[in-house]
């Protein structure tokens, strides 16, 4: 029972961290990256769609982003989503291909990205300590019902909270490294 709680929870705790991962992937520092864009929702016959279902995104300069849509038909609706979205980027659009220039950021605009770094960082962090909550009152349950005894109850919440801060300390050193990236640029 306690073993196959602590299993769900390190399964939910990696997951916390892979969609973090993910998350900061889309967060711009001064070079060009795929993951910048491939995520953006593109309005495409009526159904929001990822860019990257609908293109093929590559990085052919540090400071350039190419996107070559499957539809030509499309680049109209790629130009838009890119210039709605809240990435400050400007569309070079040729009939054929769109060319995304990444301007070097400014000090100001760095800081405001650590800002969202941050951020992001803390709800990582509240997330995996939801999934302790969760799996906590789970193995309580458990208890209350007689299904585990009173010292697997706290052997099970020592190794959980070891599971947690372990975690923890994951999204700490990727959002320090993220924050450095970006502050490097």
């Amino acid at each position: 029972m306690v073993k196959d709680a602590l299993e769900e929870a390190q399964a939910r705790m990696k997951g916390a961290i892979v969609s973090f991962e993910e998350d900061l992937a889309s967060i711009r520092t001064g070079r060009a990256s795929p993951a910048l864009v491939d995520r953006l929702s593109v309005e495409y016959y009526g159904n929001p769609t990822p860019l990257m279902q609908l293109a093929t995104i590559s990085a052919p300069e540090p400071r350039l982003l190419t996107i070559r849509p499957f539809d030509p038909a499309s680049i109209k609706d790629i130009e838009r989503a890119i210039m709605s979205s809240d990435l400050g980027l400007n569309p070079n659009n040729d009939g054929k291909l769109i060319r995304l220039s990444i301007p070097p950021l400014t000090e100001e605009r760095r800081h405001e990205l650590v800002r969202v770094v941050k951020n992001r960082a803390e709800e990582a962090r509240v997330a995996v300590r939801n999934v302790r909550r969760d799996v906590q009152n789970d193995m309580r349950e458990f208890e209350r019902e007689k299904m585990i005894s009173e010292d697997e109850l706290k052997r099970g919440e020592g190794d959980l909270q070891k599971h947690t801060d372990h975690h923890i300390d994951q999204i700490n050193e990727i959002g320090e490294r993220k924050e450095t990236e970006v502050l490097e640029g």
